[in-house]
């Protein structure tokens, strides 16, 4: 096992299935590696990093994910920095009231008074709808000068004045997207009932996507090391809908997405996907996928020792460290444990790069943040 690495060149080894000195950590790299608010500011509080503290980032309002300090981030000594896109110049969220805004998709989320989140309380696709009014709905602006402007001067920056492995972050591709502008209910009744109008909307959305990831990847291509992007596809047991619905109408437009990705950058492909992913594990290699994430070991058949045996020569894994019971406990010993457990099962021969899954939750206390990341730098496993 090599001694010293840079913190690039322990990525790069993990994602090369190579094991280096020690298991590469993310806290923040992604849209679903990182912090909500109120948990951080209990953080950097119990840190004494109050000058580190940060409101919302532009990155994932309805997540209410907080944006990290360069200073947390060395703090914890994290392997990993992200790029994101920027706010559009052409849009900004309408704040209906202190409570409720409209995105630039047209998606009203509101956040109830007991809640630490914003739930989709207006589609405005639902209902009777035909395909001549998704081609003529006001989609977002791919081209938006704002979403790239200073994206290379970033990566160029992190290049040149520090030694991370870069993560390029895009937006879900279509799934979620749809989800929340048809209403899920309806989204699942079009798949049955009338999948042409559903699949008019995934390539509606789907044209966006694909000409933001170009531009994206035009300004950024050549310094990223990895690519990160994410649609839900699963749930607790299993995959949103059958198999074979996600072969015939999902995987063939996932398909366009990550060859568009793999032509233009010799990154390594993230997906995101919650729930339990295990049943289309093939799937997903066959179309193009090299890195797994949350992991969500909480889920049906997401045993971490079954996944490395069957997948690990071909999967890199990036999470797995159990948010809904681990990262909450009253015990420090059980977050240690669970790390060294997932260290146990994913590290070994490379391939594993360490993280919560999922964004770190509000009930997450700040000594069990600090706990999972030093018993992740000592690499003990059991």
């Amino acid at each position: 096992m090599p001694a010293g690495m840079t913190h690039r060149q322990r990525v790069l080894a993990a994602l090369a299935h190579e094991e280096p000195d020690r298991v590469p950590i993310d806290l923040g790299a992604t849209r679903n590696t990182g912090i909500t608010i109120d948990a951080y500011a209990r953080l950097v509080a119990w840190l004494g990093l109050e000058s580190a503290a940060s409101g919302q980032a532009g990155i994932g309002r309805g997540l209410r994910l907080a944006q990290i300090d360069e200073a947390v981030l060395r703090y914890f000594d994290v392997d990993l920095r992200g790029l994101f896109l920027g706010p559009p110049d052409g849009w900004r969220d309408i704040e209906i009231d202190p409570i409720t805004y409209q995105d630039e998709w047209g998606v009203v989320r509101r956040r109830p008074p007991s809640s630490y989140y914003y739930d989709v309380v207006g589609s405005p696709l639902a209902g009777e709808i035909t395909v001549h009014d998704i081609a003529r709905y006001p989609w977002p602006d791919p081209e938006d000068p704002g979403l790239t402007r200073g994206l290379r001067e970033r990566a160029l920056r992190l290049r040149q004045e520090t030694d991370h492995a870069l993560v390029l972050h895009l937006s879900d591709i279509f799934v979620h997207t749809s989800q929340y502008l048809r209403g899920f209910e309806q989204w699942y009744v079009d798949l049955a009932a009338d999948p042409q109008l559903i699949c008019a909307l995934f390539d509606a959305i789907l044209e966006i996507r694909l000409t933001i990831a170009r531009r994206a990847l035009e300004a950024v291509g050549d310094l990223i090391d990895v690519v990160s992007v994410s649609d839900d596809i699963a749930g607790q047991e299993g995959p949103q809908i059958s198999p074979a619905m996600l072969r015939r109408y999902v995987w063939p437009r996932f398909a366009r997405y990550f060859d568009l990705i793999h032509a233009r950058t010799s990154a390594k492909l993230l997906y995101h996907s919650c729930g339990s992913v295990y049943a289309v594990l093939p799937d997903l290699i066959d179309l193009g996928v090299e890195c797994l994430n949350p992991v969500q070991v909480s889920a049906a058949d997401m045993d971490t020792r079954r996944l490395k045996r069957e997948f690990g020569e071909k999967l890199v894994f990036w999470g797995a460290i159990d948010t809904q019971r681990a990262l909450p406990s009253a015990h420090l010993a059980d977050v240690e444990r669970e790390v060294q457990r997932r260290i146990a099962d994913l590290a070994p021969g490379g391939g594993y790069i360490l993280a919560a899954v999922h964004n770190i939750q509000p009930d997450v206390p700040p000594q069990n943040i600090v706990a999972m990341v030093e018993a992740a730098r000592r690499g003990e496993s059991t």
